[in-house]
C-alpha cells in the first residue's frame, strides 16, 4: 500500500525534467491561491502513460501536475484535456474525483500540455490482494469500489455538460475498431492470440443493452482511487485519461480482470479472505445499478483483456522508442503476449451472471438496531433509515463537503442543501424533537441516542444534513417549551423548517463562567424595551450566515444569585451587536460555523423577547441542558466508537518491529481499554437517557452531571491512543483524529467543566451518607456566627443573607404573625421574597456569601 503523502515517489526523471520557473510564471497568473516558488517537485513511480508530478507552492500547498510524455506519440492517445474536463464536470456531480485547477495546451511552458489538480491525502493499494488488511475490512473496501463504480454509471452525462464527451450508441464496434488500429501501430512481431480476437470479437458483439450509454473510465481498478486514510471510503478517483461516453460493461469488466490475471495484477482464483468473488462482485453492481442480469460476460471480459494486451503493446513500443515513463516497461512486451493469449482462451468459455436477491458476501455496512438497547418499532425503523443514509449518502460526501469548505470557508457548501433535501424526503429530519410537541411527535430520549450516536460517527456533517445540530437543537428545545406563541411563530418554525440558524450566548471572557451566578452581561429593561450591554464567547454557529438570533443569558437584577438571570431573544442584525472574531479551537476554525466572541453595546430589543419570565434563567438553562447533554455524549461516544476503528484498521495495515503493530501487546491492551470504556460510557448514558424520560430534568441532575464528567474525557482517551497509533498522521489534518480531538477535549469545558461536575456529585454522594456535604455545612453556622456576619456587612446584604437563612432552615414555612417592629418586618420580607425557592438552593446561596466572611471573624 501507498500513502498519497509521499510513498511512491522519485526524483524527476531525466526524459520528464521542464523548465520549473516557466510552470511558475504560468500558475502565479492562472490558479488563483498558487504562490511561487516550486518546491518538494518529484515524480510519481507508478503512471506508464502520462507522467505525473507532485510539488508544493511558497505557502506549503500541495498539487499534482499530469503531462503528456515527450517525442511522438499514438494518435488520440494520452489525451490529458479529456482528463481535465472530465473530472472539473464529474466533481460537481458528487463523484469522488480531485479538485481540478487548470489546463494548458502551450507546449512553450513545459514542453507538452498539460493540467494541475490537487493533491489528496489518503491509501492507495498496490497489492490488489491487499495484505495486511483484515477480511472484513477487504470486504468493505471493495464494497466501496463497487458502490463507486455503480454511481459513476448512473450520472447522466448530459447534466453535466458531457454529452459531447463521445458518440453514442455502437460502442463496443467502435472501440474494438479503435484498439485494433492501436495495436497494428504499436506492434513489434508476431502475436497470434491478438490476430484472432480481432476478427472474433467483432461478430461477438452481444446485441442486448446495446443502446445503454454512460460515463466509462476506462481504467477503473484499485490502484486507481484514493482511499481515506482510515475508512473504507474512495476519496478520489484517478487517472481519467481513457474516459468516454460507452457501455458501463466495459469499466465493469476492466474491475474483474484481477480475477483472471496472476499476481501482482490479480489473485487469478485464489480470492484473498474478505474479497468477494467474481459472481459476487458482479451481483453486487447489478443490484445497486438496477440491472436484472448480464448474459455472455466471456465478451466483455475478453475485450477487456484485449485492450488492455494492446496498452501493454503501446508502452513496450515507447520502451522501444525511449520514451516510456516507466522504467519496467521492458516487461510490457511479453506481457502483452501473455494477457492476448488469456483474453483468446476466455472466447471458448460461456458465462453468464444474473441478479439475485441474495449473495452470500454481505457489506460490512449492514444496518441493524443497536443491541444494548431496546429501541420502539418506530427508533428502530429510523436507525435502519439513517444507517442507509449515512452509508450512502454522508460518508460517501464527507471528503466533497470538506472540498467545498475549501473552496470557500465561510460560505455554506452547496452540498448541505442537497443531503438536507435528501434528509427531509428520507423523514430523517429533526429527529431530537421530544414526543408530544405541536411540531411532530418525536422520540424519547431513550430512543434518540443511538441516532445522536450513529450521527456522531460524522459529527460535522450527520447533525447538520439532519437538522439535529447543537445550539439549534437545545434553542429549538427551549422555544418549544419556553417560548411564546408570537417567539414561535417568528423563531422557531423558520429553525425548524432548517431555513435559518441561531447561537447561544452565555459564556464571557471576563469572567469564570464555569459559575453561571458570575455572568456580567447586563439586560435593563428601559420602557418597552431592554438594553443589554456586555460580551460573549464561543457562541458557536454564530459565524454561519445563516444565523439570524441568539439566546443570550444575562443579569436582569442584583437579588437571590439565582434568580438574577435572564433569558432574551437578540436578533443578529440588532444595532449595536458585534462579532468581534471567530475564536479557534486548537487551530481549528470549524467553519463555515464557527465559535464567536460577541460584543452587546446599548443593544436594544423589545420587551416581548424575553423568553418565559425575568429570573428563569437558570430553569430554563436546566432544562435546555439536560436533553442537551445526552445529544452531546452519545454524539461523542459515535466519535470514539469511529476512532476506535481508525486505530484498528491503521494498526492491522502497519508493520513494525517485525510484526502487524496490531499484535505488539501496548496497541491490543489500548484497544481493549478503549472498547471497555466506550461500552461504560454508553451504558451509563443511556441509563441516564431513561431515567430523564421517567422524572424529568430536574430529579437527574446528579446523573446528568455523571454522564458529562464521564464521556468527554473517556472520547478524548479513545481518540488520544488512535492519534499515538498513526504516529505523525495522527496529529495532521490527513485523518479526523485531530479535529476528534479538538471536540472532544473541548467538550470537557463546554458545558460546565469536569471539576464543577465532579464536585456536584461528590456533595450528593457525601450527603447520602451523612457526610461533610451541604446540610452538614450549613449546619456548621451557628446562631452566633450569624448575628457577628449580619453586623459586618451592609443593611442590604444583611438582609438577603438573613432571607437564605430562613429560607434554608424553613423553607415555605408559614408563618401566621409577621414581626410587629421595623428590624424585624424587613428581615421577615426578605425571607417572603425567596418564597418558592429549593431549600437546597437557598443553603447552597446563603454558604457561598458567608464563607468568605467567616475567615474575618
Amino acid at each position: 500500500m501507498d500513502t498519497a503523502s509521499g510513498d511512491g515517489m522519485t526524483s524527476v526523471r531525466k526524459e520528464h525534467v521542464f523548465d520549473v520557473s516557466k510552470l511558475e510564471r504560468y500558475l502565479e497568473a492562472n490558479v488563483g491561491d498558487f504562490k511561487s516558488p516550486i518546491s518538494n517537485l518529484k515524480q510519481f513511480k507508478s503512471g506508464q502513460s502520462n507522467p505525473t508530478f507532485l510539488f508544493s507552492d511558497g505557502r506549503g500547498r500541495e498539487y499534482v501536475l499530469r503531462k503528456k510524455p515527450p517525442g511522438k506519440l499514438l494518435q488520440s492517445a494520452h489525451m490529458i484535456d479529456r482528463e481535465y474536463r472530465v473530472m472539473e464536470a464529474l466533481g460537481k456531480a458528487g463523484v469522488p474525483v480531485p479538485r481540478a485547477f487548470v489546463f494548458c495546451n502551450d507546449d512553450s511552458v513545459i514542453g507538452t500540455s498539460f493540467y494541475v489538480m490537487e493533491f489528496i491525502r489518503g491509501r492507495i493499494f498496490r497489492d490488489l490482494s491487499l495484505p495486511g488488511v483484515s477480511p472484513r475490512d477487504r470486504a468493505a473496501l471493495y464494497d466501496e469500489l463497487n458502490r463507486v463504480l455503480s454511481q459513476m454509471h448512473q450520472v447522466d452525462p448530459t447534466k453535466i455538460g458531457l454529452a459531447d464527451f463521445g458518440k453514442p450508441g455502437n460502442y463496443y464496434a467502435r472501440q474494438i475498431a479503435t484498439w485494433t488500429r492501436q495495436y497494428n501501430n504499436s506492434k513489434t512481431g508476431d502475436n497470434p492470440s491478438m490476430d484472432k480476437l480481432v476478427e472474433w470479437l467483432p461478430k461477438n458483439i452481444p446485441t442486448e443493452d446495446s443502446g445503454r450509454v454512460s460515463l466509462v473510465h476506462g481504467d477503473y481498478r484499485l490502484d486507481n482511487v484514493i482511499f481515506h486514510p482510515t475508512d473504507p471510503k474512495i476519496l478520489a478517483v484517478l487517472d481519467w485519461e481513457l474516459s468516454t461516453l460507452g457501455h458501463p460493461f466495459a469499466d465493469l469488466a476492466h474491475n474483474c480482470m484481477i480475477y483472471h490475471l496472476p499476481p501482482p495484477q490479480g489473485f487469478c482464483g485464489n480470492d484473498p479472505e474478505g474479497v468477494p468473488t467474481e459472481a459476487e462482485y458482479v451481483r453486487k453492481y447489478c443490484e445497486r445499478s438496477k440491472i436484472p442480469g448480464i448474459s455472455k460476460w466471456n465478451f466483455y471480459l475478453a475485450f477487456a483483456l484485449f485492450r488492455m494486451a494492446g496498452i501493454a503493446q503501446g508502452v513496450y513500443k515507447r520502451y522501444l522508442q525511449g520514451n516510456a515513463s516507466s522504467p519496467h516497461a521492458a516487461q510490457y512486451g511479453p506481457a502483452a503476449q501473455f494477457i492476448a493469449d488469456l483474453a483468446w482462451s476466455l472466447t471458448s468459455q460461456d458465462s453468464q451472471i444474473s441478479q439475485i436477491s441474495q449473495v452470500s458476501h454481505q457489506s460490512s455496512q449492514t444496518s441493524q438496531a443497536p443491541s444494548h438497547v431496546s429501541m420502539t418499532p418506530k427508533a428502530q425503523r429510523i436507525f435502519q433509515e439513517l444507517q442507509d443514509f449515512m452509508n450512502t449518502e454522508i460518508f460517501p460526501n464527507e471528503q466533497l463537503w470538506e472540498s467545498q469548505i475549501r473552496e470557500n470557508s465561510w460560505k455554506i457548501p452547496p452540498l448541505l442543501f442537497q443531503l438536507q433535501e435528501k434528509a427531509r424526503a428520507r423523514n430523517l429530519w429533526n429527529l431530537f424533537l421530544p414526543m408530544g410537541t405541536p411540531y411532530g411527535d418525536g422520540l424519547s430520549n431513550l430512543d434518540y441516542a443511538p441516532l445522536a450516536e450513529l450521527m456522531g460517527k460524522s459529527a460535522g456533517l450527520a447533525p447538520h444534513v439532519t437538522n439535529c445540530a447543537a445550539p439549534d437543537s437545545g434553542n429549538m428545545e427551549v422555544l418549544i417549551h419556553f417560548g411564546s406563541a408570537e417567539q414561535k411563530e417568528k423563531w422557531l418554525v423558520p429553525l425548524l423548517e432548517g431555513k435559518i440558524r441561531s447561537c447561544f450566548g452565555m459564556t464571557e471572557p471576563d469572567v469564570a463562567s464555569s459559575d453561571a451566578r458570575n455572568i456580567e452581561c447586563e439586560i435593563v429593561q428601559d420602557g418597552n424595551e431592554f438594553v443589554i450591554n456586555g460580551r460573549k464567547w464561543w457562541s458557536t454557529g454564530a459565524a454561519d450566515p445563516r444565523c439570524k438570533i441568539m439566546i443570550l443569558m444575562g443579569k436582569t437584577s442584583d437579588t437571590d444569585p439565582y434568580r438574577q438571570q435572564s433569558m432574551v431573544l437578540v436578533p443578529m442584525e440588532t444595532p449595536g451587536l458585534e462579532i468581534i472574531r471567530n475564536l479557534p479551537t486548537f487551530g481549528f476554525m470549524d467553519e463555515p460555523f464557527g465559535h464567536c466572541e460577541i460584543s452587546l453595546k446599548n443593544v436594544r430589543i423589545p420587551v416581548s423577547n424575553l423568553i418565559h419570565k425575568i429570573g428563569s434563567g437558570f430553569e430554563i438553562a436546566q432544562a435546555r441542558l439536560g436533553p442537551g447533554r445526552i445529544h452531546h455524549c452519545m454524539r461523542l461516544i459515535g466519535v470514539a466508537e469511529r476512532s476506535l476503528e481508525a486505530m484498528c484498521i491503521r494498526s492491522n495495515s502497519r508493520v513494525a518491529f517485525g510484526k502487524m503493530i496490531s499484535q505488539q501487546g501496548t496497541v491490543e491492551r489500548d484497544a481493549a481499554l478503549s472498547r471497555c470504556e466506550i461500552d461504560q460510557a454508553r451504558l451509563l448514558t443511556l441509563e441516564v437517557a431513561r431515567l430523564i424520560d421517567v422524572y424529568g430534568n430536574k430529579k437527574c441532575r446528579t446523573e446528568i452531571a455523571m454522564i458529562k464528567a464521564v464521556v468527554p474525557k473517556m472520547a478524548a482517551t479513545v481518540i488520544d491512543r488512535a492519534i499515538q497509533v498513526h504516529g505523525g498522521g495522527g496529529v495532521s489534518s490527513d485523518f479526523m483524529l485531530a479535529r476528534a480531538y479538538a471536540m472532544a477535549r473541548s467538550l470537557r469545558i463546554a458545558d460546565g467543566p469536569d471539576e464543577v461536575h465532579l464536585m456536584s456529585i461528590g456533595k450528593r454522594e457525601m450527603e447520602k451518607h451523612g457526610g461533610q456535604g451541604l446540610h452538614h455545612d450549613f449546619q456548621t453556622i451557628s446562631s452566633k456566627h450569624l448575628i457577628r456576619i449580619l453586623k459586618q456587612v451592609d443593611p442590604t446584604d444583611a438582609l438577603q443573607i438573613y432571607g437564605l437563612y430562613k429560607q434554608g432552615s424553613q423553607g415555605d414555612t408559614n408563618v401566621a404573625n409577621a414581626p410587629t417592629d421595623q428590624e424585624g418586618q424587613m428581615r421577615w420580607q426578605a425571607w417572603q421574597r425567596l418564597k418558592g425557592m429549593k431549600k437546597e438552593d437557598a443553603m447552597r446561596a446563603f454558604l457561598d456569601k458567608v464563607k468568605p466572611l467567616l475567615s474575618k471573624l
